[in-house]
Parts: C-alpha cells; structure tokens; sequence
C-alpha cells in the first residue's frame, strides 16, 4: 500500500510503498476514502522539517532540552547517534480521515466489514491507503453524511474539545482568535450552542468565510472593527470567552484576549500561539485560562486509546470518541457545515505536490482532502451564465411623445400590491393619467377603474399594447406571467415595469433579453424599490465611499404565509425567495457598487429557512439570511455594511445609524416604514416623461435575476455556484 512520509532532517516528502498492516485484536482494518490535512498543525511539522538544523533547535525548544538531558547521562557520541537516528527515519503525517472497514479484529463487535467510519489519531488515521484504528479512536459515520464531510471528525472533536473546556451558555458572547481550520470549526459550535461570536483574524478572506458560516462579526485583531463589535454586542463588558485558535509567535492574540474578555471571563488555549501573559490585565481581570487537550479526555491515555477502556460516562460525559461522534451528528444534521471549507481536493498520488503548494503559499486553503483511489472525482461547481444585454444596431431610443402632455400610464394586474402600494402614490403625482387597467376578470378591472379613476378597464391586453397612446405599461401579475407579459410589452415598444421578478428560469430571462435585442426597446424597470428608500439613500451618503472590501449581512424575518396563499404554489409560481430574493441581492448590490460574482445557498429542510452568500468582484461578501420560522414581532428587515472601520445599520427602514470617525443616528422617534416605492415611481415616471436612462441600468437587473435564480440552482446542487459574465 502507498503512504505519505517525510524525513525530518533533509525534509523529503513521499510517497512511498509500505507492507499493509496487521488487523490486530482491539480494532479494525480501514481502507482511507478520504484523509484530511491540517493547514495547521501538519504544515507547521513539514516547515520545520525544511529548516536547518540550528533552525529545528530554535523551533523547538522542548526538544533541545531533552537532548541536553540526554547528554549529561549518556554522553554526547551516544546523544548524537540517537538524535541523528531519529531525525534521520521517516515520519507519518496525518490524523483525520474516513474510510470503509474492510477487516475487523477479534474484540470488536460494534461495527462490521463494509461500514463507513470516522477515525482519529497521529498514529493510526495517517494519510495512507489502509490504516489499522483502535475502537476508541474510530465512529460510525451517519447515513446520509459524505465520506469527504466526515474525514473532518478529528478536527472537529479538536475544536469540539476547545467549547466544551470554555463551558459556553445560551446568549453569551465569544471571541474566536485565528480563523483557520479550527477557528472556523468553532465558530460554528459556538453558534450551534446559542453563542453569539466574534471573529479576529488577518486575513479578510476567512474573516468573511466565519461571518458566511455564522459569526456576527470579525476582523483584523488589531482593526476598531473587532473592539467596536465586542462592545455592541455586550454593552461594553466584554465577551464571556475567548478561544486561542491561532497559531505563530506573536503575543497578540494573549493580549487582546485579555483586553476584550469581560471580569471573571474565560480563555482556551486551542491552538499553539505564544502565551506571555500579561499579569497585571490578567490579575485585574481574575481570567480564567484553561487549556484544551487535543480530542478531549482519553488522549494520550494508552489504556483508553490503545487497550480499548472505556472511560464510564457517569464520570468522563465526553471522550475522545464521544466527541468524535457528536461531531459526526451535528454535521450530518447540518448544524454545521464543513463544505465551505473545502479548499482543495487533490488525488492522494498527489500528495507531495500538494504539500509543496502549500508551503509554498502557492495553495492558500483552509482545508485539503486527499481522495484515495476508488473515490469519484468531485463533479465541477455549477456555472450560471449571466447573458449579455445586446440591443440592436440602431441603438436603444425612447418611444417619442408630446412635450408637455402627461404620461399615459396602463396597469396589468390589479392585485393587492398594485394597489396598496404602486397606485395610491401614482393617482396623486402631477403630470400621470391612468389610462386603462388591464385584468383577467371584468369585475376586478371595474373595481380597479372605480378606485384608481382609470379612464378605461379591459380585459384585452392586445388592445392595451397596440395603443399609441399608452406611454408605459405596468407589469403586476403573479410571477409566472411577469416574463411573457414584460416580453410583449417590450416588442410593443412601450416602457415597462414589472414587478419582481423579472423572470422564475434562465429561459425566461433570455426571452426578455431577447425582446430588448430584437425591438432595440431596453425601457425596463423592475420594482426592487429598497435602493430609492431615502432613509438607506442618507445613511449610504453617511457611511461615504470605501476602500476595502465589505462585509454586508442581511437579515429577512420573512415570517409564515397564510394557509391558501399563491406563493406558496411553487410549482407554478416558483420558490418565495424567487419571488421575493431579488429585492435583498439588488439592496446589496446598490450598496456594494458592483453585481455578485458567485452564490452560495443552504437552506434547512425544506429550505424553508435560508442562508445565501453573494461575493463580489473585490473581495466583498454579502449574506442574506431568508427566515420564515421567526417571531412575528421581530423587525422585518435589518441590515449591517461593514467595511474600513465603519459600520451602516438599517432598522426595518424605520432607523438607520453610521458608526465611523463621526457616529450618525437617524430619528429615533417612530416613523412610517418608507421603502423607496414612492421614489421609485418617481424616478420611473420622469425617465418616461423626459426620456432619460432608466432609474437602473438593464445588465443590473438583469445580474441581479441571475444571481437569484443560482439560489436555487445552488440549493440543488450544495456547491457555489458561479455567474459567469457573457458579456
């Protein structure tokens, strides 16, 4: 069988052919499906290896006083054989992998030949094609959960083992220092267990990574960003724990702990980072440091991890194994997610390129996962086409109409939205005739004329799309009908708004891109009336431009539907958030400045409850958390934009607040939720009137369809998927 090794003193990594071994009492024999790097841990191990032998001595001081005792009792010729000896062996690497028993050893009784195990251990989980695992070191995988998903057991229970040392209680707050692997394994446990987290950690791309997967914030440790977030979310007396999860030799993350935890908090050494505590801040404070060990209580107990005995769960709740099966159940129940972090999948024949990438910084990941042979390759991430906008050679012209007459408005659909919120702001506004209203049935129609004082009520749409006399024309359908209806009135000629969405399939919306190519007519609003709110309008002149990229999260208290309701007839009318989505995706697109460059969305069962990551072309991140299980109570919509030290919050379009060098806060007194429609219809209105652009540009819309329909796209498929730009 093949194994991966590496040589201490020159540093060789291989991949060399070994005998397979034994399947001894006590355990059983597993063939690796997938094994599991830690960009931690084992990469610290290889950079070592590749240092001089001076530089080893420096990184490891344990070890040097251990040769320095060895020289006073044996001698130094007798040290040096042994040292030299040792370094010059080849080495396992590897700890974290899932495979399938293929022979199990006389003792053992709770799995059989063909089940699908997680297992643990630097000695017996290695990345090597067969390897033999002791009970307590191996779980059964779940029905249901991937081989790929559960070849991250070993470092989940690592992290596991870290929460369970800081005892987190429902409604704390946390601080996560270092968002590699095993901070964002934490992060998501701590979120799990009801604990609000922040996140600390250089690099933006994993500070966004923890805030997709579930932390309120994060930021550079030495940023306001991090501080600011710790006082509002505990009123200025700081956070109940913090774990240690980074790793190097700088004393920040010791110093910051102590600067942000609260009176009488707790710290948890997780990772390996320098721990020069400063007296004084820990004494005042009376913090509380514990350390976590590795996979919880039974590690490095050779009776527990070799021998098989068990610790009774009356005295010891959480073993080594037991954590790695509860690991295992959270995951396969998706209350944590490990897929995004899945850098990289690289065939085990692989391995030592893939560790020379790695140190060399050439693959930047999070996780990698050696797949062994027999796995089927990873099917390639979905790639939604954003289609081009191509209008005809003559170019896009408005339709002609005469100067000083008012705009001739027509209405399709006359449903509640229409009118409650679209007519009442357009039967009061200079300048606009309701010209005639157009439904399905004669009744509505009438009612509509008699309320609204439509000059006419039909239900001919052809008759309504042939007038000259119509300058624009409403689109307020159920969904289903908004594509073809907008179609039809675009080859017309006649300037069209439709309602989101603008269309529920791909096919729809290139029929609509169609029509605009076809008639040269790219007159087209969609209702997304959330970026002409003025009271977002100020607060994004308040918050003023950026430099850096954002972070943008966007919570939708959708609440249930009424039993009976049509948008909950998918099957015609499409999902609620194909409906609905497009509003938010267009929000922080507006806010952002730019359109969205992939999606990535998971739901709860039934996907009734939504999370949907949006990046963008500058490192920019937004998500969109859908829910529909919330209290009633609760504001609908709240917004935060966090970017260069400043932070925009929008309270249900009813407050909004800036917090930045200066600190801006809108009326705090009860004022009517204004989400832009009557600026909206404004902008609207007077582009028909003077023939100017449109309120937004078309390949907007059309970026910001696209992206909703990846939601669902994503949601089938549980990958990113990416919007490719046709243009």
């Amino acid at each position: 069988m093949k194994q991966v090794v590496q040589n201490y003193k020159s540093g060789e990594l291989a991949v060399l052919d070994v005998p397979v071994p034994g399947c001894k009492p006590g355990g059983v024999l597993v063939r690796t499906s997938y094994s599991l790097i830690s960009t931690g841990t084992e990469l610290m191990k290889v950079s070592e290896a590749g240092m001089s032998m001076l530089g080893k001595a420096r990184s490891r001081p344990d070890q040097v006083a251990k040769v320095m005792q060895s020289v006073a009792v044996n001698g130094v010729p007798a040290t040096y054989r042994k040292v030299m000896g040792k370094l010059d062996s080849y080495t396992p690497l590897g700890y974290s992998l899932c495979g399938v028993v293929e022979q199990v050893g006389a003792g053992i009784d709770d799995v059989a030949v063909g089940d699908v195990v997680a297992c643990a251990g630097n000695e017996h989980a290695l990345h090597a094609e067969l390897n033999w695992v002791p009970k307590n070191l191996y779980a059964r995988v779940p029905d249901g959960l991937e081989p790929r998903h559960a070849a991250f057991g070993t470092v989940g229970s690592i992290a596991m083992q870290g929460v369970r040392q800081g005892e987190p209680q429902l409604g704390e707050v946390a601080l996560v220092i270092g968002l590699g692997l095993i901070g964002q394994l934490v992060v998501q446990l701590l979120t799990a267990a009801g604990v609000r987290v922040v996140g600390a950690d250089p690099d933006p791309v994993r500070c966004e990574l923890a805030e997709r997967l579930g932390a309120a914030a994060c930021g550079d440790p030495g940023s306001p960003a991090v501080e600011a977030a710790v006082a509002e979310l505990t009123d200025g007396h700081g956070v109940d724990q913090v774990y240690l999860a980074a790793g190097g030799g700088s004393n920040q993350p010791v110093e910051l702990a102590a600067k942000l935890c609260r009176d009488r908090g707790r710290v948890v050494d997780i990772g390996k980072c320098r721990l020069d505590l400063p007296w004084n801040a820990y004494y005042e404070k009376e913090l509380d440091v514990r350390f976590s060990r590795s996979y919880g209580p039974g590690r490095y107990d050779p009776e527990y991890e070799l021998d098989g005995r068990d610790y009774p769960i009356g005295y010891v709740r959480w073993t080594e194994r037991r954590n790695l099966a509860c690991f295992l159940d959270l995951v396969a129940r998706g209350r944590v997610d490990v897929e995004p972090l899945v850098s990289h999948i690289a065939d085990f024949d692989d391995a030592v390129e893939t560790y020379q990438r790695l140190k060399d910084g050439e693959l930047k990941a999070v996780a990698v996962l050696f797949r062994y042979p027999g796995q089927a390759p990873e099917a390639e991430p979905p790639v939604l086409a954003v289609p081009a906008v191509r209008r005809s050679a003559e170019g896009a012209s408005a339709p002609s109409r005469a100067a000083g007459s008012p705009v001739r408005l027509a209405f399709v659909g006359a449903g509640n939205y229409a009118t409650s919120m679209l007519l009442p702001h357009l039967v009061q506004r200079e300048g606009v005739e309701l010209a005639t209203v157009v439904t399905t049935t004669a009744l509505s129609a009438a009612n509509a004329q008699r309320k609204f004082g439509f000059a006419e009520a039909t239900t001919d749409l052809d008759a309504v799309l042939g007038d000259k006399s119509i300058d624009a024309v409403f689109v307020v359908t159920r969904h289903s009908s908004h594509a073809e209806l907008t179609r039809q009135a675009l080859l017309a000629g006649k300037t069209v708004f439709v309602e989101k969405p603008l269309a529920l399939t791909e096919d729809e919306l290139a029929g609509v891109l169609a029509a605009v190519e076809e008639s040269g007519n790219d007159r087209l609003q969609v209702g997304f009336n959330r970026r002409f709110s003025p009271l977002l309008q100020e607060a994004r002149k308040r918050f003023g431009t950026r430099t850096g990229p954002a972070s943008l999260r966007y919570l939708v208290n959708a609440g249930r539907l009424q039993h009976g309701s049509w948008y909950l007839q998918q099957g015609t009318e499409g999902s609620r958030f194909a409906g609905e989505g497009g509003h938010f995706i267009d929000t922080a697109s507006w806010l952002l400045g730019a359109d969205p460059v992939s999606v990535y969305a998971t739901g709860t069962a039934g996907n009734e409850d939504l999370q949907v990551l949006l990046r963008y072309p500058d490192g920019s991140t937004a998500t969109v958390s859908y829910v529909t299980t919330g209290a009633p109570g609760f504001p609908k919509e709240t917004l935060d934009l966090v970017a260069d030290g400043k932070v925009l919050r929008l309270d249900d379009f009813v407050r909004a607040s800036v917090y930045g060098p200066k600190r801006w806060v809108s009326s705090r007194l009860p004022q009517a939720r204004d989400k832009g429609q009557l600026a909206e219809l404004a902008a609207f209105v007077r582009a028909v009137r003077t023939g100017g652009p449109m309120p937004v540009p078309l390949e907007s819309l059309v970026a910001t369809t696209a992206a909703t329909l990846a939601v669902q796209t994503g949601l089938a498929g549980g990958v990113p998927v990416t919007l490719a730009d046709a243009r």
